[in-house]
């Protein structure tokens, strides 16, 4: 990690904003806190460097959070659109996929349909 001492100076904003991020997280040490002391970026690079992304997370109705191929169970009678049929409370749903773009939504296979499922209406098994 102590090559960011180089990387730091780049000319390139994006290896400028990694190492600046890395530094931060690495502050616990002091050589990366001395780094970080002297790393200068200008205020675009700066404002891209403080604006570190955060990733939403999924969460059942019960605020658990909820992964890549767990298991959950509907807490209420689903209408499911298109396919004609009703999704019932109690219904296992396993093997989920995270929707990246919306953590409010999942999907999920239930009665051999993958349907969408918003996460207020599924508690984590």
């Amino acid at each position: 990690m102590r090559c960011l001492a180089t990387a730091m100076w780049s000319e390139d904003p994006a290896t400028q904003v990694l190492a600046a991020r890395l530094l931060k997280r690495l502050s616990d040490h002091d050589w990366a806190r001395d780094l970080s002391e002297q790393l200068w970026l200008d205020e675009e690079t700066q404002a891209w460097a403080d604006n570190v992304p955060t990733k939403s997370q999924h969460r059942d109705s019960n605020g658990a959070p909820l992964a890549q191929g767990d298991t959950v169970v509907l807490i209420k009678d689903l209408p499911v659109k298109g396919a004609g049929f009703t999704a019932k409370r109690g219904t296992a749903v396993r093997g989920i996929s995270l929707v990246p773009d919306n953590p409010e939504r999942i999907e999920g296979r239930v009665e051999g349909q993958r349907i969408v499922i918003l996460t207020k209406f599924v508690k984590r098994k």
